[in-house]
């Protein structure tokens, strides 16, 4: 079984090794995007009104996106305090049953973040006018991706032979 436990948690790697890219990306956009904000409100002559709304969503998609890269490391919040007291295989169960609660948590979040991308096509920015279902599909891609990484962590968690802090030490 640890074998499987080995597979899940390169899986959950893998899959962060991307969305690690896609916010390192979207930060360098954010970052670009404020500069130009600040260069034609102060230096530029030219009306480039997008730059605000912009930065708000590319903050929100990179934020979003993140959870699932601290949920691959297990570096989300947790009282680490009284988990640690409890023996190794008690440990494993209180892990998984956490993960699994935390799933459905955000099963439920792609659920209702996938009517609301279904109701941001009849609605439209302020600034530039376009559907707020673009910036609004961060939301369930975010819930998706931290689903994935959660089922992956439980594997892991659930058929390690190592315990609960071994996800922290496996690199891909």
């Amino acid at each position: 079984m640890q074998k499987l436990a080995d597979k899940a948690i390169i899986a959950s790697r893998r899959v962060n090794w991307y969305v690690e890219r896609l916010c390192v990306g979207l930060l360098v956009l954010l970052v670009l995007d404020v500069w130009l904000g600040v260069l034609v409100r102060y230096a530029l002559p030219l009306q480039l009104t997008f730059t605000e709304e912009l930065a708000r969503y590319l903050m929100i998609w990179m934020a979003l996106l993140a959870v699932s890269s601290g949920i691959s490391h297990r570096e989300h919040i947790g009282v680490l305090l009284v988990f640690e007291r409890f023996p190794p295989n008690v440990r494993k169960w209180l892990a998984v049953t956490f993960d699994m609660i935390a799933f459905v948590f955000f099963a439920v979040i792609l659920i209702y973040g996938l009517g609301m991308v279904d109701r941001g096509f009849s609605r439209f920015t302020m600034i530039e006018g376009i559907p707020k279902a673009y910036p609004f599909m961060g939301v369930p891609l975010a819930a998706l991706m931290a689903c994935v990484q959660l089922l992956l962590v439980a594997i892991h968690d659930f058929f390690s032979d190592d315990g609960v802090t071994a996800a922290n030490r496996v690199e891909f």
